[in-house]
């Protein structure tokens, strides 16, 4: 059985589409509000968000064994995550998955869909 993980392409996909989303996230004046909300350095999430994505959609699990016991939505609790900055995380990552182009576009879709869900799930308010 082929796994999400192997028909996006991978973790050079999953690294390219987190690369696309935080160089929107830093460019892109439609996403200002999801910034400010950031460590100023995003290095350290560019590293981390691809193997959670890896592990989430069933390839190497490295980034649930270097964080036990935690899961996005605890890792996200101490910010102030409202509808706003929710849909412009969504929007964000649907752009980047949508410029990335995975050849699979089906996964793809279900991809950026079950992100979308996940990042309005953690608005509060």
């Amino acid at each position: 059985m082929t796994t999400p993980y192997e028909r996006i392409g991978g973790i050079a996909v999953l690294r390219a589409i987190t690369d696309r989303f935080y160089d929107l996230m830093e460019q892109d004046p439609a996403f200002a509000e999801l910034r400010a909300m950031h460590a100023p350095d995003l290095a350290p999430m560019r590293a981390s968000l691809p193997s959670f994505l890896a592990g989430w959609a069933g390839g190497p699990r490295d980034w649930w064994e270097a964080n036990p016991g935690k899961c996005m939505m605890s890792m996200h609790k101490p910010f102030p995550i409202d509808r706003q900055t929710a849909t412009q995380w969504a929007e964000a990552m649907c752009h980047a998955i949508a410029d990335v182009a995975p050849a699979d576009t089906e996964i793809a879709n279900a991809l950026a869909d079950m992100l979308t869900q996940m990042a309005t799930g953690m608005a509060r308010g």
